[in-house]
């Protein structure tokens, strides 16, 4: 059985017809529709419609409150896809395409290719942390993904990192920990122009490279990301954090996670490094399949949903 897999984001949708074996064929990807959900949902059509003969149906993640049974959008997501809140995005799109949809949480996709097949496989409680345009996540707790009653369980993006400036939209997680923030960061530090060509590759080029204003800009990223895993792991218990999104396949970012997790957070830790050994220490790990885990997520839940 193939399927039709679509990964959404902020900045852009991926694509694949992906095989039982995880196999991805024709993929590729466009540019999100930032303007309306017909623009979305016929980007979407056009994109099914060359494979509509050869598979069974759509699987499809993509960021917000995702009513997984239901296929509809209860709220949050990226900014560019806030036409889809509060409708249902799955029987709309079933309907055009002429085909079974199923929707999945981004986060939440990511979390069930590793439960079931990656880093988090064998775990008790773990979670997968998305890092993209935005902060996708996803727990697992006694073994089972957790959804809430609501659908906003893993919702990282909405933590808040300063309790003394809470009106500032920057100091939230959907930036402080996103690569949207990183170039950023890296723009102002370079005194970069506005139009000037940058994005991961160029970013990690200069950063395995050793130059020292990435990796300035890397180390407050990776820091930013390790504070959010530590107040995880002292609420919930974790064993394992993977890392997800393009940017987990860079060797780099995952040893200065684990080094910056162990000097700055542990040694350095405001009460005492020996409270700080304490308390578990989550192995910090790539998902397995990196930033495709959103997709097999997806098929996943679109094979139990069957």
């Amino acid at each position: 059985m193939k399927v039709m897999v679509f990964d959404v984001g902020g900045t852009e949708i991926k694509y694949s017809v992906m095989d039982e074996q995880f196999h991805r064929e024709d993929a590729g990807s466009v540019p999100t529709p930032d303007d309306t959900q017909e623009h979305f949902l016929a980007t979407l059509e056009a994109l099914y419609r060359p494979h509509a003969a050869e598979v069974d149906g759509i699987a499809m993640s993509l960021p917000g409150f995702i009513d997984a049974e239901h296929g509809v959008v209860r709220g949050g997501g990226a900014p560019s896809l806030l036409y889809n809140i509060g409708t249902p995005v799955g029987p709309r799109l079933a309907q055009r395409c002429g085909c079974r949809v199923f929707l999945e949480n981004d986060g939440k996709a990511a979390a069930i290719a590793e439960l079931q097949q990656g880093a988090l496989k064998g775990c008790t409680n773990g979670a997968v942390f998305i890092i993209g345009t935005g902060v996708g996540g996803g727990l697992v707790i006694n073994g089972q993904l957790v959804r809430g009653i609501h659908c906003t369980a893993g919702e990282y993006s909405y933590l808040h990192t300063n309790a003394d400036d809470w009106r500032n939209g920057d100091k939230t997680v959907a930036l402080q920990c996103s690569v949207t923030n990183l170039l950023r960061w890296y723009r102002a530090r370079k005194n970069l122009p506005e139009d000037a060509p940058l994005n991961g590759r160029i970013f990690f080029e200069a950063a395995n490279a050793g130059e020292p204003e990435a990796l300035e800009v890397l180390h407050r990223l990776c820091k930013a990301i390790d504070i959010q895993i530590y107040n995880l792991t002292v609420l919930l218990d974790l064993e394992v954090v993977a890392i997800g999104g393009g940017i987990s396949r860079q060797p780099l970012l995952l040893r200065m996670l684990n080094d910056i997790y162990e000097q700055e957070i542990i040694i350095g830790h405001p009460y005492s490094e020996e409270q700080a050994r304490s308390l578990p220490r989550p192995a910090i790990v790539p998902c397995r399949f990196h930033n495709e885990a959103n997709q097999v997520g997806a098929l996943l839940g679109y094979r139990k949903s069957c």
